[in-house]
């Protein structure tokens, strides 16, 4: 059996080693070239550990561009797994395989197709949401499920705490899930498309902090946004200043101020007030070479007064 696995990011090269790990070696992998690598905050090249393993290494940034599509037509594979890859594959492609062509989604399908969806479902405040391995069709996401895993949203979940639940669950899936593909077990469960939802593609701008919104809204906004994507930031006088980590006081204390002005600055954290004239203290940040934050300064616009 020729299996063709496409990926390339964090959580392609998690699934990788997994199905290595249980005996089930790729014949082929197809991942993005480096120079590419900033189409992904994620991005990881599998072509190394693929060829190690004895895999050959296929690289392209198009899945349906023609000469792509006539090597994998030439390796001729049983099955195609599509683990970490942003782009709708075409009918010429999902045509090409003998068994058929898995992905895989980090939430509960038929709910939150499309792009950018840990960083969504932390902003939604979801309690729970799911890891889905499903059969790909002409739609987006929108295939008939193959195993689905319900995965529980902590309070405080971070993007990188939610990323590593989403990538152990696959680990846990897929190796499963694959041999039932191979055995002729596998199943088939359609979507009910009647309550799909759609999440939209967020951009590294879309990380910019806006201080009118109320304290934990900001908290919660900062923790969807970060590593592994590109992170929550504001301006200050010299330039971005990106905020890594943030939370709530233990201990408010009462601010008269301007929503995004630095109250109070400690050693390692400062306290800015929010919209709804609450605070969040932040804890990790990173600065422009040479800036100094000062206590009373507006964060947001640029200046400081």
């Amino acid at each position: 059996m020729k299996i063709l696995f496409i990926g390339a990011v964090e959580g392609s090269k998690i699934a990788f080693d997994a199905l290595v790990d249980a005996g089930i070696r790729p014949s082929h992998v197809l991942t993005l070239p480096p120079e590419r690598a900033k189409r992904h905050s994620d991005f990881v090249d599998i072509g190394a550990p693929a060829r190690r393993i004895g895999s050959e290494a296929l690289y392209s940034d198009d899945i349906n561009d023609a000469l792509t599509l006539e090597k994998i037509e030439t390796i001729r594979p049983d099955l195609c797994l599509i683990i970490g890859w942003s782009q709708i594959c075409h009918q010429r492609f999902r045509g090409i395989a003998r068994l058929g062509n898995i992905g895989f989604h980090p939430a509960a399908l038929p709910k939150m197709r499309g792009r950018a969806v840990i960083p969504w479902t932390i902003l939604l405040n979801l309690p729970k949401t799911a890891a889905s391995l499903f059969w790909l069709d002409e739609g987006v996401d929108s295939g008939d499920i193959l195993a689905q895993t319900e995965i529980t949203v902590a309070a405080d979940e971070t993007a990188q705490s939610l990323y590593k639940k989403q990538t152990d669950a696959l680990a846990s899936m897929l190796p499963a899930a694959v041999m039932s593909v191979l055995d002729g077990t596998a199943k088939r469960i359609p979507q009910d498309h009647s309550e799909a939802s759609y999440c939209a593609k967020r951009t590294p701008a879309d990380g910019r902090i806006n201080w009118a919104d109320p304290a934990a809204k900001i908290a919660r906004f900062i923790r969807a946004v970060g590593a592994p994507y590109p992170g929550a930031f504001t301006t200050t006088r010299h330039g971005p200043l990106w905020i890594d980590t943030a939370c709530l006081p233990p201990k408010p204390i009462d601010y008269i101020g301007i929503p995004g002005q630095i109250q109070a600055i400690r050693e390692n954290s400062f306290t800015v007030l929010c919209g709804d004239y609450k605070s969040i203290d932040v804890l990790n940040w990173r600065a422009p070479s040479g800036s100094k934050l000062r206590q009373h300064s507006i964060l947001g616009a640029g200046a400081s007064r």
